[in-house]
């Protein structure tokens, strides 16, 4: 592999050479440029959001794989490893806004573009909900003050709580995005500075505290897995599902561009970093949280999850010091996923590729920015989070499918990306990321690990899609069906609608000398 080396010399990849990717997709330049390398590095990372992802979901995964389901953290990290070597060298090559829409269509056409992006705009706002929800996980064990609807032991207590608490998360992030990326920038770096320290922190001390040796865990099933058909391997694809749904957004970093200086040297540079910085700490805060928790066999392991760990090994007092570090972390992964879905929605507005594009694609004068973007996926987030009040099982599917739909869109990059290099028409721009004689097989694994992965979470397990109340079909089968809808449903109003007016909109374009320049 190489990677941008001509990028770095003086004058190379930064400045006027900062807009060439824009320019070759036919946009002129309008979003400023003031994110520096760790600010596209933190967006990735917070995307990604280790404390938050595996806060949220160490119990899915002791719950279905026992201890053992550790090995799913370095297996999906090995496969979405292959997919960001692929999206390093698009983000060389296009670090634009919306990469996944932008990357697919270049890759696929705009229909596979469309395709691409509609399931990754859909998806990141199901995402923002999702996300906000921790914080009713989290909150209230912090402090029952947090509990603000009843006192926690209603039917629809918890959820009517989440639904503040989000709603009032998703309206900071509204907020924050609005006022331009600076601002989202500097309070996502700060939060992902203090998650970062507050990561290695939690690791010392859990390290402090191991009472048990890796093989009494990594090897112990539980007894999970008895009388399924495939046995604990059915099991643990169960369980793999936990770290599945945390370890994806690293294509974030890309997203950025427009607003990043150097970006085809530093967002491949980004995402790879992110990726292996959360492999490696989320890796051992997993690890050292089954050896150092006082009862492996505790039934709280599968319930209340690492909270239930913190609190018990490490005491209260430093314990929900912690806590509140996770609370840090959810809030800066719920403004990068805003930031990354006001970036796809702008993209594809400015292409014509959405209803009202124009006013979608509006840059603010004052801040940058688009800001209608930010309150429609704002608006959005809190209608999803409603649902949760009195349906919260339909919504736990929802989330499910979101996650899944993020990976097929990226498999709408890597698939296309494949069928171009098997034509020799893909090639990385000279001097910079480039896969070598490695890209192909690497893409081919990509490819593969995509459908795979996209394959086993939409499997219709009950556990995952009617784990509570009464069995019904359509939700057991739910992934095929949501999916299928607002695939089919989305084309089917691009195909007789929307395609007929696709193209760059003439205050986004680039002018060229035979164009007349349209008065400002």
């Amino acid at each position: 592999m190489t990677t941008d080396k001509a990028a770095a010399a003086p004058g190379a990849g930064g400045g006027e050479h900062d807009d060439d990717s824009l320019t070759e997709l036919g946009y002129r330049p309008e979003l400023k440029r003031t994110l520096g390398n760790f600010h596209t590095f933190a967006a990735g990372i917070s995307y990604i959001s280790i404390l938050t992802g595996t806060f949220q979901l160490f119990y899915f995964g002791m719950a279905f794989g026992g201890p053992a389901y550790w090995w799913s953290w370095p297996m999906v990290f090995a496969g979405q490893l292959m997919v960001a070597l692929c999206f390093c060298e698009l983000a060389a090559r296009y670090p634009v806004a919306g990469s996944v829409y932008n990357w697919s269509k270049k890759m696929g056409g705009p229909h596979v573009g469309w395709l691409g992006g509609w399931m990754m705009m859909t998806a990141t706002m199901v995402t923002l909900s999702a996300v906000a929800l921790a914080y009713q996980i989290t909150l209230p064990r912090i402090d029952a003050g947090f509990q603000f609807v009843g006192d926690g032991s209603g039917e629809n207590d918890a959820a009517a709580n989440a639904v503040l608490l989000g709603s009032a998360l998703i309206l900071f992030s509204t907020l924050v995005n609005a006022f331009g990326v600076k601002l989202m920038a500097r309070i996502n770096s700060a939060g992902v500075f203090i998650e970062l320290i507050a990561a290695v922190a939690l690791i010392i001390f859990l390290a402090a505290h191991i009472t048990r040796g890796p093989s009494s865990v990594l090897f112990d099933t539980a007894g999970k897995g008895a009388g399924e058909p495939l046995g604990y391997l059915g099991a643990f694809l169960t369980a793999s599902l936990a770290s599945a749904y945390v370890m994806y957004g690293f294509d974030t970093a890309s997203s950025l561009g427009e607003e990043s200086h150097n970006p085809s040297r530093n967002a491949p540079r980004a995402i790879l970093r992110a990726l292996i910085a959360s492999f490696v700490i989320g890796g051992f805060i997993l690890l050292f949280a089954l050896l150092a928790v006082p009862d492996l066999q505790s039934d709280e392991l599968a319930t209340e999850g690492l909270q239930y760990v913190v609190l018990a090994t490490l005491g209260a007092t430093i314990g929900e010091i912690f806590l509140w570090c996770v609370v840090v972390a959810i809030t800066v992964c719920v403004l990068a996923v805003h930031a990354a879905g006001i970036r796809l929605m702008f993209a594809m507005a400015r292409d014509n590729n959405l209803p009202a594009g124009s006013v979608l694609a509006r840059v603010s004068p004052r801040f940058r920015t688009p800001v209608v973007p930010a309150v429609v996926i704002g608006v959005v987030g809190v209608v999803i989070l409603v649902i949760n009040i009195n349906q919260p099982q339909i919504f736990s599917v929802i989330t499910s499918i979101a996650i899944i739909m993020i990976y097929l869109a990226y498999l709408l990059v890597t698939l296309p990306m494949l069928i171009q290099r098997l034509r020799g028409r893909w090639h990385p721009k000279e001097g910079r990321f480039s896969l070598g004689r490695l890209g192909l097989p690497i893409n081919i694994l990509a490819v593969l690990w995509g459908a795979a992965m996209s394959l086993n979470l939409a499997w219709p397990r009950a556990e995952v899609y009617n784990a509570t109340g009464d069995q019904h079909w359509y939700l057991r089968w739910g992934a095929f069906l949501f999916i299928g809808i607002v695939a089919v449903g989305g084309f089917a109003y691009y195909w007789f609608v929307q395609r007929h007016r696709t193209g760059v909109l003439a205050e986004h374009a680039t002018r060229t000398a035979a164009e007349p320049t349209s008065p400002s």
